[in-house]
């Protein structure tokens, strides 16, 4: 079992082999998520909390596998933080590509630069802390998004 969720931290190859892996799991995660949402809000959130859970667990069992904490291969993070960003963006927004892009790029620089919170919740122990710091980059760079569609939709 911990071999399948090592495997699972890395989603497979990809974190493992191929260059640059946090930027090339949030690209995985985008055209993933992208279709989730077309399928409805409930399916990206539950698909969401099951990767974050999952993922608490995915993060352990290969740091336990290959002895090191928070190794840039593990790329299950990226994945639940740039779906919480997808969250943000309504299915029937005008230029909804756009807001697709931006909000990569948001979650992109909060997850590299990491700024306070991202930098505390990286410090938590384990699994937790790295979930942790790209959820809430996730949540940071949704909360930017939102910001942008109230400025340019107001109500």
């Amino acid at each position: 079992m911990s071999v399948f969720l090592a495997q699972l931290a890395t989603l497979g190859p990809i974190g493992r082999y191929l260059p640059a892996p946090g930027t090339v799991g949030s690209v995985s995660a985008l055209i993933t998520g992208f279709f989730l949402a077309k399928n409805g809000f409930i399916i990206l959130f539950s698909a969401t909390l099951l990767v974050t859970i999952l993922g608490v667990f995915a993060a352990d069992a290969y740091s336990q596998l290959t002895s090191t904490d928070d190794a840039g291969e593990v790329i299950i993070d990226e994945v639940a933080g740039q779906w919480l960003v997808l969250l943000c963006i309504p299915p029937n927004i005008d230029l909804a590509l756009l807001w697709y892009v931006a909000g990569f790029v948001l979650f992109r620089l909060f997850d590299i630069l990491k700024p306070w919170p991202v930098s505390a919740a990286e410090r938590l122990p384990g699994g937790i802390g790295v979930m942790a710091d790209d959820v809430v980059a996730g949540m940071l760079a949704g909360m930017a998004l939102l910001m942008a569609q109230l400025l340019i939709y107001p109500a």
